[in-house]
């Protein structure tokens, strides 16, 4: 009989617990990002490519002894102002292992299964973007309070009112691949959203539920507050859309403005001067071939309670 000794039952029992307890890492995603780091004494790395690899290796060792990791980002500027509220000294590694355990409880994280940080970190930093939308379109929805004559919540009727006008757009929109931009000039930088779906076979258009929840509280935001902004469609058919006899790809774009709490569609020559020009420089930009671009579909809006208040 073979007899394993105490101390190598507690090295395997504490292997094992390793495995059950969590790891997180804040990574600096950005050479900015990194560059700011770079002013504190005690931080290691003088090259971001090299922290990068490091961070990944270590990442991947984690993942290979069993043990779940999710990955969030680094804000320098956030740090700085977690360090100043609580009086730590931003140049220690524990002030920043603290700021780490804070950002991936709180922020946006990814799990880590890995896989090369070259993907994971543009996934990350499109999915904090879109929390970062959210959580400003939520802070504008606030505001719109309740109806001075019968006490409704507005910023409820706006949601609603903006699914309808979400469900509305796509079944007018039919079949195809569709990739949809809601934006509002609603501060600086201006709200955005972005929702994907795709449509074949008179089926139902698949949607992804985080991302349709962001688009249409960005939209309930315009339509509560009536600020200026719209939509853009850019419908894709052909092999991968459907819907035509073409062998190429097709795209055509539409678009519509909020005016009146509500989407109103612009003209094909509306849509041809948004799409074909430079926001910053307000220069024309050529347009793309094998691009339609068409006048938006008329929608037609609920009935509104609140009219005759």
């Amino acid at each position: 009989m073979t007899f394993t000794s105490r101390p190598t039952d507690r090295s395997a029992a504490r292997r094992t617990l390793r495995r059950e307890v969590p790891s997180t890492a804040a990574i600096l995603a950005d050479e900015q990002d990194f560059t700011a780091m770079r002013r504190y004494r005690t931080f290691p790395f003088d090259d971001h490519s090299s922290y990068l690899r490091q961070m990944e290796t270590l990442l991947r060792t984690l993942t290979s002894q069993g043990v779940v990791t999710t990955v969030g980002l680094f804000d320098p500027v956030a740090y700085e102002k977690y360090c100043a509220h609580l009086a730590l000294d931003p140049d220690r590694p524990d002030s920043r292992s603290r700021y780490t355990a804070e950002a991936t409880r709180t922020g946006t994280t990814l799990l880590y299964e890995g896989g090369p940080l070259t993907r994971l970190l543009p996934l990350l930093v499109e999915e904090a973007d879109r929390r970062a939308h959210w959580d400003h379109a939520s802070a504008l929805l606030a505001r719109a309070g309740t109806c001075e004559e019968c006490g409704e919540d507005l910023s409820r009727a706006a949601f609603s009112r903006a699914t309808h006008a979400v469900r509305q757009l796509l079944t007018s929109l039919g079949e195809g691949t569709h990739h949809l931009v809601c934006s509002l000039a609603a501060g600086e930088p201006s709200l955005l959203a972005v929702l994907h779906t795709t449509a074949h076979d008179g089926a139902r258009p698949q949607l992804a539920e985080h991302e349709t929840l962001v688009f249409c509280t960005v939209l309930a935001a315009g339509l509560a507050l009536r600020t200026p902004g719209g939509i853009v469609s850019r419908t894709t058919t052909g092999p991968t859309g459907r819907n035509t006899t073409d062998d190429a790809a097709h795209d055509t774009v539409r678009g519509w403005s909020l005016r009146d709490a509500w989407l109103r569609p612009l003209s094909a020559a509306e849509v041809f001067t948004a799409y074909c020009t430079d926001a910053d420089t307000g220069e024309p930009i050529p347009p793309e071939p094998g691009v339609d671009y068409a006048a938006g579909l008329p929608l037609t809006p609920p009935p509104d309670p609140h009219d005759h208040h």
